[in-house]
């Protein structure tokens, strides 16, 4: 039988019985991330053209026509607790819907389409222009509202901000009333350009993402031209998003610089996080964008030198994906963004291959350089900032990525990498030595089991990781995978040795009235104290009576092992059409089931739901426990070996559980 198609990161086999302790019979509650500061000072930005007077104009574009409408509705209603004066000048454009359209803005109240609005002081707006249904995924859209933004509030100071769902290179949006557009990277870089040009301004000041997934070296490469400093954040954002109040700052203080504004919006962020438990996945950071020239070149010499030698790095790389801090990861590979953080991964590949050694230490330095500062939970600890597109395979590439301005060198790594996986011999893939025997299969003391395999050394250098998969057996002969975790692997001499530990049970979600099976997708911190949790679920809005429009979303847990207690629970939503994921919006009333992954007898792999019954989305009363599965249930344990060319070797075992 064949794994199941998601490789994740779970918990080492020599952690299982602690972590089994701390997971059995959980009940769930909600619960900052830590600076990392690049340089101090800031850059002077010399001969900026269309400035007048000091103070500061921030435009805020609100792409609402979402289901984060009442998100971004908050956020307008922080930024008028700021309103306008002297100093500040604010500007919002926002894009409502019908389906998303009852909460109130400021004096506004409800409304739907567009509206410009200028706001003013104590939460009062003036109405510039009723734009009424418009695509607000339009570039012309966009750069209309910087060009006459600008020339209505002419300042010393300029920052544009953009809102919606985020998706790293392919864009933001979808502007869900004009047929789901979205503003792909080279649009929004042509509508900032045709705003600025047209207000006869040279650049921003600041550039911000409200949004998941933006703080991508293809993005800020792509942006770097249009302003000195770039806000976004790496890893998916919670629906609250930034904390406008931090704004005040420019309201109190004309003079504020850039740093100091970009360093307000970190600390109020991290501040509402704590505020809301949402802090322990969270990143920001404040990118210098005029030192992305360096960026760029130390990337596209590390892109040459790993393309240079790649049939003799590749292993590494493979290796440095399978282990390097992601984000919008997902069990289902279709829908995982496949974006690694760049500083980190060039520093394990650095470490591990002296070929490219040179290189990989000048991405880390320029890379470095180019970060002023950053916040950090919990589960993203250690990220340096921008991410970088890698996906493992070929089969999981998305080929419009060769199609953006700003991914040729690294595209054409991409290439060699995927070519030199193709390349493996098939007598250097990985090979357990007896598949037809199955694994070694022990029932350890506290009531997990391990499963033990030797493989054949010749593969040894190509694999990246290891798994073990469970999963329940079904009477159509069809099988139920209730997760993955990260087995062990090591060079034992002649007999290099495979091993993982399952303990027998499964995540049951409760809403108080229902329960339902959901499929586990377990990750560590690196000190082991700390676990993550990636649970595909589907969600129906409590408006979609007949279950007609269903879409994707992931909750996401963090488990404090020792306390074991989950400290912060996150539902994500999933937008096919951008490929982007935002917070789901409060609606206690809708409907969360969990998927699991169900692979036929005829071996095709689906996600569907594990029961018909629906748990109510009031995802703060939702409770979780891990549950011992029922004495006699007979499940399919899977050890399964990967190579960076997407070659695996599985030994499987049919165990009853005791």
């Amino acid at each position: 039988m064949l794994p199941p198609a998601s490789r994740r990161f779970g918990a080492p086999t020599a952690l299982a019985a602690s972590l089994t302790a701390a997971l059995l019979l959980l009940t769930a509650c909600s619960g900052g991330g830590s600076d990392d500061g690049g340089d101090e000072g800031e850059t002077p930005a010399a001969g900026h053209t269309g400035r007048e007077g000091d103070g500061w104009t921030v435009l805020h574009y609100s792409m609402a026509d979402t289901n984060l409408e009442p998100f971004m509705a908050a956020d307008v209603n922080e930024l008028g607790a700021v309103g306008s004066n002297d100093n500040l000048q604010i500007r919002e454009f926002m894009d409502r819907s019908a389906g998303y359209g009852e909460d109130e803005v400021l004096d506004q109240g409800s409304w739907v389409g567009s509206r410009v609005l200028d706001l003013g002081a104590d939460g009062t707006t003036e109405v510039v222009e009723d734009l009424g249904d418009v695509d607000s995924a339009d570039p012309a859209v966009l750069a209309s509202f910087i060009a006459d933004g600008i020339e209505a509030h002419r300042a010393g100071h300029y920052a544009l901000v953009i809102s919606d769902h985020g998706a790293s290179w392919p864009g933001i949006g979808p502007d869900e009333g004009s047929d789901y557009d979205v503003l792909d990277l080279a649009e929004i870089t042509d509508a900032i350009s045709t705003g600025l040009e047209e207000a006869g301004v040279d650049k921003l000041d600041l550039l911000g993402f409200d949004a998941c997934l933006m703080a991508n070296f293809e993005v800020a490469t792509a942006v770097a031209p249009l302003a000195d400093r770039l806000v976004a954040s790496q890893e998916l954002e919670p629906g609250h998003g930034w904390d406008y109040g931090s704004l005040q700052l420019l309201a109190d203080d004309p003079d504020a610089t850039v740093d100091e504004l970009g360093e307000e919006i970190l600390a109020g962020f991290e501040g509402q996080a704590a505020d809301q438990g949402t802090q322990d996945q969270i990143t920001l950071a404040l990118i210098d964008l005029t030192k992305m020239d360096t960026v760029d070149d130390a990337v596209a010499g590390f892109a040459t030198a790993l393309t240079e030698e790649s049939t003799d790095v590749a292993p590494v790389v493979g290796q440095s994906e399978a282990t390097t801090l992601a984000f919008g990861k997902s069990p289902d590979e279709t829908q995982d963004k496949h974006l690694s953080d760049l500083g980190l991964l060039a520093a394990a590949i650095g470490e591990a291959a002296p070929e490219v050694a040179e290189q990989a230490d000048a991405v880390v330095t320029a890379l470095d350089d180019a970060v002023v500062d950053s916040v950090d939970g919990l589960g993203t600890a250690g990220a340096t900032g921008l991410s970088i597109y890698l996906p493992p395979v070929a089969g999981l590439a998305d080929p419009a990525y060769a199609d953006v301005s700003t991914s040729a060198d690294w595209a054409g790594f991409l290439d060699a990498y995927y070519t030199a996986g193709e390349a493996i011999p098939a007598a250097e893939q990985p090979e357990f030595t007896d598949p037809a025997a199955g694994p070694d299969v022990g029932f350890d003391d506290d009531g997990s089991i391990t499963l033990t395999g030797t493989f054949d050394p010749a593969g040894l250098e190509n694999i990246t990781e290891a798994t073990i998969s469970y999963a329940l057996v079904n009477d159509d002969d069809s099988i139920t995978y209730l997760g993955e975790e990260v087995a062990d692997f090591a060079d034992d001499g002649a007999a290099p040795e495979a091993s993982g530990n399952y303990d027998l049970t499964v995540m049951e979600i409760s809403d108080g009235e229902d329960s339902a099976y959901a499929y586990v997708d377990l990750g560590l911190s690196d000190d082991l104290s700390t676990a993550f949790f990636d649970v595909p679920l589907t969600y129906y809005a409590s408006t979609d009576r007949r279950g007609k429009h269903p879409i994707d979303a992931q909750l996401s847990l963090v488990l404090d092992i020792e306390a074991g207690k989950f400290t912060s629970e996150t539902v994500y939503v999933y937008d096919e059409t951008s490929g982007g994921y935002g917070e789901l919006a409060p609606d206690p009333e809708g409907i969360l089931v969990p998927d699991v992954l169900t692979i036929g007898a005829d071996g095709e792999q689906t996600w569907e739901p594990t029961t018909d019954v629906g748990l109510y989305a009031d995802v703060a009363n939702l409770t979780y426990e891990f549950v011992p599965l029922e004495s006699g249930t007979t499940i399919q344990a899977d050890l399964t070996l990967y190579d960076f060319g997407g070659n695996t070797s599985t030994l499987s075992s049919l165990v009853e559980v005791p």
